[in-house]
């Protein structure tokens, strides 16, 4: 069996990987494939594998993006860290849908089913089912209107309009305009992507989500990276790579 990895977390897809090869010996892993541009470029140019297992936020978007569009493919097993439509969504098309961290005994129910939708149901068939999903999915998205932080033993909400932005160290801090440093729940900064509005925030960087209108200024260096100034921050600027600066600045003029 063939199947495609789409991760863009380089220590995730390789226990990803290893977990494959313990469940399903002798398959032969292709990728990991880490952007949505990567992604579209391989399914052109090589022949469709047995199974995808792919990440639903990558560096440069999300996978829907590729798979809804009018072309076959075949079976995917999606990994996130939370939505809870999508779970109850995949589950309904036989087709799984995995929390992160990603449990082996899940990872073996997946693969399970994966192998009963072989001998059911042709890709033409599957195609139709997802298209469906893709689209109940793409028109019932909802972002959140406050986060939940700590401060110390206290739990505080935050408005989404407050904040300025996510940062990743041992933990996910909130950050808001104010300066003040919350500790959140979160466990990555995937989890936080599905909740808030791609045309208020953007993923900078692995360690940074920035809210717009937190952003004072930004510049440009001589290597092509480009360098965020956020209002009332106290740290360094959030930097962004020369891959990723025409993305940052197409959304920086919407």
């Amino acid at each position: 069996m063939n199947i495609l990895i789409v991760e863009d977390e380089p220590l995730v897809a390789a226990g990803l990987a290893r977990m494959v090869q313990e469940l399903e010996p002798g398959t032969e892993i292709m990728g990991p494939l880490g952007s949505v541009k990567e992604t579209r470029r391989w399914l052109n140019s090589h022949q469709l594998p047995d199974l995808i297992l792919s990440d639903i936020q990558l560096s440069d978007g999300i996978s829907l993006d590729i798979f809804s569009a009018e072309q076959p493919v075949c079976p995917i097993i999606f990994t996130t860290a939370y939505n809870e439509y999508a779970i109850r969504a995949f589950k309904l098309n036989s087709i799984d849908y995995l929390l992160k961290p990603i449990d082996k005994k899940e990872l073996a129910s997946a693969f399970h089913k994966f192998h009963l939708l072989q001998s059911k149901y042709s890709n033409d068939q599957f195609l139709k089912q997802i298209m469906e999903v893709f689209r109940n999915f793409n028109s019932t998205n909802k972002y959140k209107e406050r986060f939940a932080v700590h401060q110390g033993r206290t739990v505080l909400l935050i408005p989404a309009d407050s904040v300025a932005f996510f940062q990743k160290e041992e933990l996910i801090y909130l950050v808001d305009k104010e300066g003040k440093k919350y500790i959140t729940d979160y466990r990555s900064l995937e989890e936080i992507v599905e909740h808030v509005d791609p045309r208020l925030f953007f993923r900078a960087n692995r360690q940074h989500f920035v809210q717009i209108d937190a952003i004072e200024g930004f510049r440009t260096d001589e290597s092509g990276k480009i360098h965020i100034r956020m209002r009332n921050s106290k740290g360094e600027g959030v930097v962004i790579s020369k891959e990723k600066a025409p993305e940052f600045r197409n959304w920086f003029d919407k």
